[in-house]
Order: structure tokens, then C-alpha cells, then sequence
């Protein structure tokens, strides 16, 4: 009969960490513990938080030994030293191992707490090791807080767990906490490459990668299916054979199901789905995997740099091809879908279908044109066609000043008789060529482009300028007033009730600036404010009570008294077809699509 071996260890227990510079992803709790042993401010509890096979217990070890090790207190101590090595096998009578689980009674902590005033057999110090500590019952944990905050000065307690919310915050608040974190998919690659190379093991680094993502930030899950992948593959793995084993999803199969996203393709999609299922594998994995995937886009897209540890070259690669040729929002938008229909699938039968459905709804997304491409489309269409006059103003618009449409004509009389003044009334707008002297050439060219304006002509030019360029700002404008216009600071203010134009347009705050300087001929501070005195500007012009004077009369008595006197004294047309037949009345009617309605 062959005897059996029992010299043989798995990887996770050959491999595992001996010395403080073995444990990997932990250098946080690694610095902090080497900083408190060399300044010798040892706590007299610990606490080690974190997922499972992070190195909790590694580092609880490790740090027992360099406590109790011959020359200790020390960071830098022998591992192969007897002591150390009675500590590493759980065989040292001044290091006790609780399981937390099966001692988790009032009795066992009571036997605990009275064998803690003994001394220790042969190091500095009794340390007590409690795994998995949330599961002591609150009595149990209510015995051991007497102890627990003052220990004898021999004594030190080490607690682990991976569920923190369980344990008594009176326990927490004795014990110094150390969060361990997942392990980066990249270092747990590196020592399983460095494992492969120790056991003579020829180990793809896509394997390798396949096998740390797997495993999910663990050290230990991933020494352990390396472990198997060996038994079952030989000296010789691939990533393939993770996959097979494991029934992981390919990193190129994940990156190939969102390329047919992110190009629309419904079809590849769904039949990729439809492959997946077929070979057997957990659409809810799947689905989990490609929403990691669009996160890695995302990051990439935010940060070039970032995540890039967490997958392979040639996913990287793959992942800012993908980031470049989307956007942010609809990326957005396709996470959130995706995790919409990851909820639903946890407790749905049929989990194909709801996939279908979330992948259907995120290809639409990526089809759908945004209320941002629909404003940049309709802007860079208006400034294209600058030079294209724009339709007549309707009296849905008529609140806005008279002599913004019929300002032309007003010029185009005064002009003829230069020797009467124009009056300037916060109505009229002179024109630059009928008002403004001749450039001065020592005036820069921006300056003497327009004429200076001020206060609230400034802002009715400024206006009409803005809408003429860029018609999309007509809403928002007609609902802006004037407030106040003080050396450079220029103020502009809208109603309360019609504050929500004020958020759209303060987009755009840049760009009015720059027009209201341009025609102040000097430099503005613009500020757009919501004011509880103004009043909401109506985009419709109605009568108030009857027998108000229509629209249309009181466009003409507006216009007289903005006259010259020259013009104010011109005989006034006896008969309703001389009073149409005025050119200025003509051009009034025609701007505002109006007509005339006897008294």
C-alpha cells in the first residue's frame, strides 16, 4: 500500500504573508503598525475590518510576531525564529486563536477574562486573537468591556471581522480600527504570476487577470483557484480555461457586447445575449460584468489615467476606443438603465428577456438626441444664417419697445432734417449712423464701432442686437428688464414668477456681456438677477377693460409723441384710408402683422 503524502500545501497557506513587506494592498495598515512599534505607542486593542481574504489574520500574525518575537517590540524580525514560527503554526502558548463563531458565549468570555491576569510564558506579551468577533452575543460582548478598556499592561486584544456593523460601538470605540481594502485586480495578477514562476507553472497573463477579477479583491479566493486551475489544467494555463472552470465572462466578449451598444447594433446584441445564455453562463454575471465594463468607459472618459489597473492592455485599449466615440450624458444614461434592469432581473423568472429589454432601451438611448444637440444645433443654424433677415415679429411679441421694429423708418426722417434734434426717450434707439460722429482715429476700431450707450438704452440695444444674432435668446430676452446700470456693474433682473428664464439664460451670461460692453463702448460687469419688485412680462398683449384704446391706436399715439416737432406738427390725416396710407403706419402694421379697428 502507497503511503498518502501529507507534505503537500495549498497555495494560500504556502504563500501566505510571513513578514510585514509581504502583505500586498495593505500599506496604510502597514505603515501605521511599523510607525506605532517603532515609537512604541502600541494600543492595547485592535480591530481589522475587511472582505474576506484580504490578510486579516496574515497581518494579526505578523503583528503578534514582532511583538513577542526575542528582540521585539520590533518591525524587522526573523520570521524563521522558533518563536515566530510557534506563532505562524498557532502553537504559541501566549498567542491564543478564538474563533468567534464557536466561543461566542457569555461563559467562554467570563474563562477569558480571568485567565487575562496571568503572565506570559516566554514573550513581552499575552496576546488575544478573536476571529470573526461579530458573532459574540451582546452578553458576551458586554463581559469582555470592562477588560477590553483596561486590559493589564501584558495584554493585547486583535479582534477581525467582516461585518463591522455588528459589533457593540462601545466595543468599536476601545479598539484602534484598521480598514483593510480589496486588493487591486493588478497586484493580485503580479503575485499570482510571481506563484506561477515559484511552481514552475506557465500562467497567460490573461488568465492571470481572468483569475484576480474573479476573485474579486481577494487574495486568498484567487491563491485557491489557481490552485484548482492547476489540478485540472497541469503546468500550462490559459485564459480559456478559467473560463471554462470558473464560468467567468471574458473580458473581449464583455467589451464586444458594449461596442454593439454604444454602434446600435440591436441585432449583435441580442444574439450575443443569446450565445451567452446558451453556453450556460448567469446572465445576472454577465449583465453585472458589463455595467462594470461601461464604469471603466466612464472613468476612462473622466480620467484617462484612471482604473486603468483594474484591467488588461488590450481592454484598456478597447475601453478609450469606446469613451471616445461617446458622450457623457448618454453613457449616463445607458449605466442607469442597465442597473434598472439588474434590479429587476434578481427576482424575475425570465432573466433573458428583461436583458433584452434593458439592452433595447440603452441602444434607443444612444439614438436619442439630447435637449444640449438640439440648443448647439439650432444655435450654430442661427449664427450660420446671420446674414438672413428674420421673419416679422407677431403680437404675441408686441410687449417688447415699439420703436425696435419701426425704428428704421424714424431714421429715415429725421436723417432728412438734420437741423431738428431727435428726442431721446427711453424708447428710441438713435441709429450708430445717424448719431455718431465721425470715428476718431485715435479711438481703437471695437470702441467706435457702436455708439456708447448707457442704462436702459443700452440694454434695449444690446437686446435687439443678442436676438438678431442668436433668435433662440428671444424667449429668455423679452422677459429681461433693466435694473440699474452703475459705473461697470450692469444689472439685469427677471420676475420672480419668471425666474426659471433667468437659469437658462445665465448660460449664456459670457456672450451678453460681451454685447452689452460692446455697445457700453467700455468694459461691463453683467450680473442677472431674480427681483421680488418686478413685474412678470407678459407675452401677450390684451385689453384690460373695454373700451381701452386697441393695440393698434396706441402704437400710433406712441409713435407721435416719439416724433421730432417737425414731424409731431404735420397735419393729421381727416379720413381712415389717408391715415393708412402713412408710410410709418404702413411699416407699423406690416411689422406687427396688425390693422387698423376704428374707435
Amino acid at each position: 500500500m502507497v503511503p498518502v503524502s501529507t507534505t503537500y500545501q495549498v497555495f494560500a497557506r504556502k504563500y501566505r504573508p510571513r513578514t510585514f513587506e509581504d502583505v500586498l494592498g495593505q500599506d496604510h495598515v502597514v505603515q501605521t503598525l511599523r510607525n506605532a512599534i517603532a515609537q512604541d505607542r502600541l494600543a492595547h486593542a485592535y480591530l481589522f475590518v475587511g472582505p474576506r481574504g484580504t490578510g486579516k489574520t496574515s497581518t494579526a500574525r505578523i503583528l503578534a510576531k514582532a511583538l513577542n518575537c526575542p528582540n521585539g517590540p520590533t518591525a524587522e524580525f526573523d520570521p524563521d525564529d522558533p518563536v515566530c514560527l510557534e506563532i505562524a503554526e498557532g502553537n504559541s502558548l501566549d498567542v491564543l486563536e478564538i474563533d468567534g463563531a464557536s466561543n461566542n458565549g457569555v461563559d467562554q468570555v467570563r474563562e477569558l477574562r480571568d485567565t487575562v491576569k496571568f503572565a506570559p510564558s516566554s514573550g513581552q506579551f499575552k496576546i488575544y486573537y478573536i476571529d470573526e468577533v461579530h458573532m459574540l452575543t451582546t452578553a458576551a460582548f458586554n463581559a469582555l468591556l470592562k477588560t477590553l478598556e483596561e486590559p493589564p499592561p501584558h495584554v493585547k486584544f486583535i479582534f477581525a471581522t467582516t461585518e463591522p456593523q455588528k459589533i457593540l460601538p462601545t466595543i468599536i470605540s476601545r479598539c484602534q480600527r484598521f480598514d483593510l481594502r480589496r486588493i487591486p485586480t493588478d497586484v493580485i495578477a503580479k503575485h499570482l504570476q510571481f506563484i506561477s514562476t515559484e511552481e514552475g507553472i506557465e500562467l497567460s497573463g490573461a488568465a492571470a487577470f481572468a483569475i484576480a477579477k474573479g476573485a474579486e479583491g481577494g487574495m486568498r479566493d484567487a491563491q485557491s483557484m489557481l490552485d484548482q486551475l492547476v489540478a485540472f489544467c497541469g503546468n500550462k494555463i490559459e485564459e480559456s480555461n478559467v473560463l471554462e472552470i470558473f464560468g467567468f465572462n471574458s473580458g473581449e466578449a464583455i467589451s464586444e457586447l458594449a461596442s454593439q451598444i454604444l454602434n446600435r447594433d440591436s441585432s449583435g446584441a441580442l444574439e450575443t445575449i443569446h450565445v451567452h445564455r446558451e453556453g450556460g453562463k448567469d446572465l445576472s454575471k454577465l449583465l453585472g460584468d458589463l455595467i462594470s465594463h461601461f464604469r471603466g468607459v466612464l472613468v476612462t472618459k473622466v480620467d484617462p489615467n484612471g482604473g486603468s489597473g483594474e484591467m488588461s492592455a488590450e481592454i484598456r485599449e478597447a475601453v478609450k476606443s469606446q469613451s471616445e466615440n461617446v458622450d457623457t450624458q448618454r453613457l449616463l444614461k445607458v449605466i442607469d438603465l442597465l442597473a434598472e434592469t439588474d434590479a429587476r432581473m434578481k427576482w424575475a423568472p425570465n432573466k433573458k428577456l428583461h436583458f433584452e429589454i434593458g439592452v433595447i432601451k440603452s441602444i434607443q438611448a444612444m439614438e436619442e438626441a439630447s435637449i444640449d444637440d438640439v440648443i448647439s444645433l439650432i444655435s450654430s443654424a442661427a449664427s450660420a444664417a446671420g446674414d438672413i433677415p428674420t421673419a416679422p415679429v407677431s403680437t404675441a411679441r408686441a410687449q417688447k419697445p415699439v420703436t425696435e421694429t419701426v425704428q428704421p423708418a424714424v431714421m429715415e426722417k429725421t436723417a432728412t432734417t438734420p437741423e431738428t434734434p431727435v428726442s431721446q426717450s427711453k424708447d428710441v434707439i438713435p441709429s450708430p449712423e445717424a448719431s455718431s460722429p465721425e470715428p476718431d482715429p485715435a479711438v481703437p476700431a471695437a470702441a467706435s464701432a457702436v455708439a456708447p450707450l448707457s442704462g436702459e438704452l443700452l440694454w434695449n440695444a444690446a437686446r435687439t442686437a443678442l436676438i438678431e444674432e442668436k433668435p433662440l435668446f428671444d424667449t429668455w430676452l423679452s422677459a429681461a428688464q433693466f435694473v440699474s446700470h452703475e459705473g461697470a456693474e450692469f444689472v439685469i433682473g427677471f420676475a420672480r414668477a419668471q425666474a426659471f428664464f433667468r437659469d437658462s439664460l445665465s448660460r449664456y451670461e459670457d456672450d451678453i456681456q460681451q454685447c452689452v460692453a460692446k455697445h457700453a463702448g467700455a468694459q461691463i460687469n453683467l450680473a442677472i438677477n431674480v427681483c421680488d419688485d418686478l413685474q412678470a412680462v407678459e407675452r401677450e398683449i390684451e385689453n384690460e377693460e373695454e373700451g381701452a384704446p386697441s393695440p393698434e391706436v396706441a402704437l400710433s399715439e406712441e409713435h407721435s409723441a416719439s416724433q421730432p416737432e417737425s414731424v409731431a406738427a404735420a397735419p393729421k390725416p381727416d379720413s381712415e384710408g389717408n391715415f393708412k396710407d402713412d408710410p410709418l403706419i404702413k411699416e407699423a402694421l406690416s411689422a406687427f402683422e396688425a390693422k387698423v379697428i376704428k374707435s
